[in-house]
């Protein structure tokens, strides 16, 4: 058995990953089982031709559902594609007719790329100061209680609990430069 996960729209048709997990399927004599039904697909045809294609499949979201709620619920499923999709298109009209410029500015992202790195590098430097003066009292508890080295520092650190920003164990070098920060 395997796991497959599909990461495209329902609305495709086109659908690689999905095509592989019914090939497994009727290789294994397998039921194919799907989070969502409305995920699936957005479109009767392709529920009836999955439907048809001899691979048994189970919505975990419905799983009591039948052939005939299945069809059901596609129906429904695409009607509310295309409602959604007027909506959207209705809301854009509008919003161009008001003079709202649609769309992001494609004609200065090196610019703005590299203003978002600026923002990201100080936005980690001040969590990385916050986290390590949150750790300063500990650390100084540690040394009160006897913890002279680096190395002693962090076991207790790992001791009690504490992980670090990546959620993993303290090493003497992290706790030096946390120290080294603040």
């Amino acid at each position: 058995m395997a796991e497959v996960v599909e990461v495209e729209s329902g609305k495709r048709n086109d659908r690689p990953k999905l095509a592989e997990a019914l090939r497994l399927c009727r290789l294994h004599g397998a039921t194919l089982i799907i989070a969502k039904l409305d995920r699936l697909a957005r479109n009767v045809a392709f529920i009836s031709n999955l439907m048809e294609s001899g691979v048994e499949f189970t919505a975990v979201d419905l799983p009591q559902a039948n052939r005939l709620t299945v069809h059901i619920l596609a129906a429904v499923a695409e009607h509310e594609a295309k409602a959604i999709s007027t909506r959207t298109k209705d809301a854009l009209a509008a919003a161009k007719a008001r003079g709202k410029q649609l769309g992001g500015d494609r004609g200065n992202l090196p610019a703005i790329a590299k203003q978002g790195a600026r923002a990201s590098v100080a936005a980690r430097i001040a969590k990385a100061h916050d986290c390590a003066s949150d750790l300063l009292p500990i650390i100084e508890e540690l040394k009160a209680s006897g913890a002279v080295s680096l190395r002693q520092i962090a076991t207790g650190l790992n001791d009690k609990g504490i992980r670090t920003a990546r959620g993993g164990a303290w090493s003497a070098v992290q706790v030096q430069r946390v120290m080294d920060r603040v």
